[in-house]
């Protein structure tokens, strides 16, 4: 828990955007080291202050949901990311997008579904969907973001296909229940909160419509509570080994796409919405259906999050959610953890210490295990961390050395000659003339 002052603080925030935003009612919480720490509500839901366990709608941050469970379809081998739809789901328009492109919002489908507005009118099945695609793409497969709706739709149809199952009965029984999300359900149930417009110049409320939106339904169905919905921050923040393997939950929050340009302030991954705020970088998705909002922020590096849910169909200013995070870290900054020594394969320490790319100064440093990390001295340029290979080399696991080979290359004597990152010849001297440094070292030397 947090201390009094930082709760009243963060209360304060949560007040004060209720009132000035006009929000009906709203539910917020921040986490820490994956799990909650202080929660607060304001305003009212049926005449009462909303309560753990009322309902709010989820909007879009289903998708991460259904992105979970495609992913879990790709680490059993049933797709491969790289497939195009119509490997799972045969016979649509726009069947040579890929599952990827999909997941990433790259595909340069058309944003929404054909026909009236689907967020608040009932849903069609999904052989009624596909058949209204007139197979149009907006932009070239893989050169844009192009967030789609339509995308979320179909992949929730891949992902029955492959269960023979609806999917949201695969995502009950392979995500939520594992979690203990067991208030996250497909249609309301009470108490739930009523969904509302709010009126731009009057102080008067209008509810909003709520459907079946059938096959459109992965793109923004579920509702949920405060608690669960801080459990799937935590578990976007740590993860669960049980729902989906870390590695993989680490590809889904790799950006795959920048959504505005040079400033790259936001992005998104597989199913995962980025944001990077005052050093951090946050996963998660925001929310939006008619009458609601709804977001979810986690740090994976420390485990702190925040989670929103409103009930209004626009107003709530998004800055709400960097400022409980801020609040919390001006309050309560982490306390780094204790440095302690670390089981490492001390027989890899002859590789430690200063190494050279040309003149260019680097650094390899000896991590837990037989993990390497090699990075400019001056902490400028291509850094990357390496694991251990069964065949004695390593692999990248960041940045420009990702996927690649480093390997230790020996003398016939069995000591070290050099690093071959990808042909990149690393030696102990700026352009060592013992090493095959390639394109070789004027006799000259250095002059």
């Amino acid at each position: 828990m947090v201390l009094e002052g930082t709760a009243r603080a963060l209360l304060r925030r949560v007040a004060a955007e209720q009132a000035e935003a006009r929000v009906p009612s709203l539910a917020a919480a921040v986490l820490r080291d994956g799990a909650p720490v202080w929660s607060g509500t304001r305003g009212e839901v049926d005449g009462a202050p909303p309560v753990p366990g009322t309902q709010y709608r989820l909007g879009s941050i289903t998708k991460s949901m259904v992105a979970t469970l495609v992913m879990r379809l790709r680490d059993e081998g049933l797709l491969d990311l790289n497939d195009p739809l119509d490997k799972h789901l045969p016979g649509t328009p726009v069947g040579e997008v890929t599952v990827a492109q999909l997941l990433s919002h790259t595909g340069g489908l058309t944003a929404e579904p054909p026909g009236p507005w689907w967020e608040r009118t009932p849903g069609v099945d999904p052989a009624t969907l596909t058949a209204a695609l007139d197979g149009t793409l907006k932009h070239r497969p893989g050169r844009r973001h192009h967030y789609s709706n339509l995308g979320y739709g179909l992949l929730g149809e891949v992902v029955a296909r492959h269960r023979g199952v609806p999917w949201h009965q695969s995502l009950r029984e392979e995500v939520l229940e594992p979690l203990g999300m067991r208030d996250t359900t497909t249609r309301p149930r009470a108490p739930h909160a009523t969904g509302y417009a709010v009126h731009p110049y009057a102080d008067v409320l209008l509810a909003e419509p709520e459907h079946d939106a059938a096959a459109m339904a992965p793109a923004g169905q579920l509702w949920s509570t405060l608690p669960d919905l801080c459990r799937w921050a935590g578990f976007v923040a740590r993860g669960e080994g049980s729902v989906l393997a870390a590695a993989t939950l680490a590809e889904m929050r790799e950006p795959a796409v920048v959504e505005d340009g040079d400033a790259w302030a936001g992005g998104y991954g597989l199913g995962m919405q980025l944001l990077r705020h005052r050093g951090r970088r946050l996963a998660g998705h925001t929310g939006s259906m008619p009458g609601f909002l709804a977001l979810v922020w986690a740090d994976p590096a420390d485990g702190t999050g925040v989670a929103l849910l409103a009930n209004t169909t626009s107003g709530l200013r998004p800055a709400v959610a960097t400022d409980l995070l801020d609040i919390l870290d001006a309050c309560e900054p982490v306390i780094p953890a204790p440095w302690r020594p670390a089981a490492c394969d001390t027989g890899l320490l002859e590789l430690t210490g200063p190494w050279y790319w040309g003149p260019a100064p680097y650094v390899l440093r000896l991590r837990s295990g037989r993990e390497l990390s090699l990075g400019p001295a001056g902490g400028h340029g291509r850094a990357s961390r390496f694991a251990w290979r069964e065949d004695g080399t390593w692999v990248g696991l960041e940045g420009y050395y990702a996927g690649e080979t480093l390997r230790v290359v020996r003398r016939p004597d069995g000591t070290v000659s050099h690093l071959d990152v990808n042909t990149f010849v690393f030696t102990r001297e700026p352009y060592d003339p013992a090493a095959p440094v390639p394109g070789g070292v004027t006799d000259d030397g250095w002059r």
